[in-house]
């Protein structure tokens, strides 16, 4: 029997449960992969050779190679794994974060100095507006 999971009722959130775990395993030891110098490398130097290595799904390749981290979240990622690709293309933590929210890093800085974003409409999918 299936556990209740109220917390998908959270609109844009994917929480990373034993569900995501488990379905997020590979990439996420493929990230862990990264903060070993030699690895960093040899991912640099052949993106898609490296993440072959791993056994991912196509989908998870593809999303790392695009650099996109909500697929990557949506698809098990956990995004302290996943800022190891970020580090490893010298990116910090803010600027990642800001390009998965669609805003500047900048933009996604004064945000959060600012309070962060509302949570009137953001507290559960049937949340009245």
């Amino acid at each position: 029997m299936p556990l209740d999971k109220p917390y998908k009722d959270v609109p844009g959130t994917t929480i990373f449960d034993a569900d995501q775990s488990r379905k997020g395993y590979w990439l996420n030891q493929f990230c862990m992969s990264l903060m070993k110098a030699d690895n960093r490398e040899r991912f640099k130097a052949d993106e898609r050779a490296y993440l072959d290595e791993w056994a991912m799904t196509e989908e998870q390749k593809q999303a790392v190679l695009a650099r996109d981290l909500n697929r990557c979240i949506a698809l098990g990622g956990n995004i302290y794994f996943l800022a190891k690709i970020g580090a490893t293309d010298g990116k910090s933590f803010q600027q990642m974060a800001g390009s998965m929210t669609g805003m500047t890093e900048e933009q996604y800085r004064d945000m959060m100095v600012a309070g962060g974003r509302s949570p009137e409409g953001n507290r559960t999918i049937g949340e009245k507006k």
